[in-house]
């Protein structure tokens, strides 16, 4: 496994993505992912399943402390005390002394951030809480949240694939320290069909997918969480560490963007 470092903090560069896993499914999912080497499994408010992942905790092959935990809270509860009554909840659901990582699910037109993050920081004073981020924020929403919060705001999560320019927003999170951690990586799918990720894979004996999950994580300051289920899905998404992309086909991934290679040649090395 490899590692993102922002402001300190160690996170896996893979994690799991839990979106629309609940009930059996989840629990079974989550133990089975932790018995294959995840170490940093994604959670919200919003999925409705932390008292499932709770569960898989509950019987984990491995420490808590080895688990890097991440949840987030809603947009309809970031005034300060609903904030800070979600988060509370969310702990007891997930049976832990406290998460790692919580977020700021998305950015809020009537709540001011500094608000939230006055709750946050609050929760972190309290232990309830490691650290604090946020997840679908603007280069400008990230600006103001880590003007707004006492400690640094360490995580930014938006979705990011092959597809999807990120070029500001990473750009932002290099200079400031702050990890990008792509939700959706593989596009919905649409990753798995790509014919030059496929091309490029048959060099390395790998899938499309994990070419383009290889393109994230190789990127500095960029972790991933796909959504998976499936054993062999859960197993392929973990083996992108024992393969490099050269720069070549970094760029030619990044110029289905658009113009994205002169934009990131400097900040990313190529």
């Amino acid at each position: 496994m490899e590692y993102v470092t922002a402001q300190g903090v160690r996170m896996p560069a893979i994690g799991l993505g839990t979106y629309r896993l609940r009930g059996r499914e989840c629990t079974e999912t989550v133990q089975r992912a932790l018995g294959m080497g995840y170490r940093h499994v994604d959670t919200a408010e919003y999925y409705d399943n932390q008292a499932a992942i709770g569960r898989a905790l509950a019987d984990a092959p491995v420490d808590r402390e080895e688990v890097f935990l991440t949840t987030k809270v809603w947009r309809t509860d970031l005034r300060y005390d609903d904030c800070r009554r979600v988060a509370r909840e969310s702990v007891e659901k997930l049976g832990v002394d406290a998460v790692d990582l919580l977020l700021i699910h998305w950015p809020s037109r009537t709540v001011p951030v500094a608000e939230t993050m006055e709750a946050m920081n609050d929760l972190q004073d309290e232990g309830v809480v490691e650290h604090v981020g946020v997840s679908n924020f603007s280069v400008d929403q990230l600006r103001e949240a880590a003007d707004a919060s006492r400690t640094p705001v360490v995580a930014n999560q938006v979705q990011y694939h092959p597809y999807h320019d990120q070029s500001d927003l990473l750009s932002f999170c290099l200079e400031n320290d702050v990890a990008l951690v792509a939700y959706s990586p593989l596009a919905k799918g649409r990753a798995v069909r790509d014919d030059l990720l496929a091309a490029i894979g048959d060099r390395y004996d790998k899938s499309a997918a994990q070419v383009a999950l290889r393109w994230l994580v190789q990127q500095p300051g960029v972790a991933a969480v796909p959504k998976a289920s499936d054993p062999e899905h859960l197993r392929a998404n973990l083996e992108v560490f024992d393969f490099e992309l050269a720069d070549a086909e970094m760029e030619r991934i990044f110029e289905q963007q658009g113009g994205l290679v002169g934009r990131l040649r400097d900040t990313l090395g190529l």
